[in-house]
């Protein structure tokens, strides 16, 4: 996960947006970004990222497993969790790195 500053996270967030329609259409299933959004918003345990995984799976090859990992764990890292306070891990991440470099002052 690449944390440079809040303008990249929210960069990357909108290339995730941009980049997900087209595997999710590969999918076939109907889901949409706003699904993934909303089970990321709202998850409770480990097998929510799961969850992301399976809108992508159409019993067959049509998307490639590290494509769907990869896509699902952008998501997860860029995407905002209301356990986080509505923050994603990328910006707990630069919370965190901006906070030791003040420390280090």
């Amino acid at each position: 996960m690449d944390v440079r500053d809040q303008r990249h996270i929210e960069e990357r967030r909108r290339e995730i947006e941009r980049e997900l329609p087209e595997l999710l259409a590969k999918a076939g299933n109907g889901a949409t970004v706003e699904d993934i959004k909303e089970i990321v918003s709202r998850e409770e345990d480990s097998d929510d990222l799961m969850k992301i995984v399976a809108l992508f799976d159409t019993g067959d090859d049509a998307v490639e497993l590290s494509t769907v990992l990869e896509a699902a764990s952008d998501a997860w890292n860029y995407f905002p969790h209301q356990s986080l306070g509505g923050l994603s891990p990328a910006e707990k991440v630069l919370e965190y790195q901006q906070r030791s470099a003040g420390k280090k002052r």
